[in-house]
């Protein structure tokens, strides 16, 4: 059985990173994007993260560009700008596409987990994937659902 520790990805800092290292995690994985409507959900995954962390969650941001082009071109330009206006401190990682035949293979995995309402494909930036300790996916949440409304799903696997 495929779970989350059987990919890696790069870091928006550029090294590869095996996610075997979240093992034991409850762990939220997230597309992102820098110039979105829904921009803001930063905040709330921010705090999402702060609040639990020592509990065991982790959330994963993973910029996307796939959608109305409203990703920086340069990961260090994503970086600066999640940290300065938004103070994000969970791992971020290197852009990547979530559709399509140059889908990040974690995607592909999680898309075919939890399908959405069009099918397995995701259909904006922030949609969110809710993974289990064990690294098996629990919940797809839509674009539209703030980090708030997680947090009692985070809390029942912690």
């Amino acid at each position: 059985m495929t779970t989350l520790q059987d990919f890696e990805a790069r870091t928006i800092t550029g090294q590869d990173q095996r996610l075997a290292e979240y093992l034991g995690k409850v762990v939220l994985v997230v597309n992102t994007a820098s110039k979105c409507g829904l921009t803001p959900q930063f905040t709330g995954l921010e705090r999402l993260y702060d609040e639990y962390r020592d509990r065991g969650l982790v959330v994963l941001g993973f910029p996307c560009d796939q959608f109305a082009n409203q990703e920086f071109d340069d990961d260090a330009q994503t970086a600066e700008f999640c940290q300065l206006n938004y103070g994000v401190s969970f791992p971020m990682f290197s852009k990547v596409d979530v559709n399509g035949p140059a889908a990040h293979p974690l995607f592909t995995w999680l898309r075919s987990e939890k399908g959405g309402l069009l099918g397995d494909l995701i259909t904006w930036n922030f949609t969110k994937f809710l993974v289990d300790r064990e690294g098996r996916v629990v919940r797809r949440y839509a674009p539209t659902v703030i980090p708030e409304d997680i947090a009692a799903d985070i809390r029942a696997l912690l």
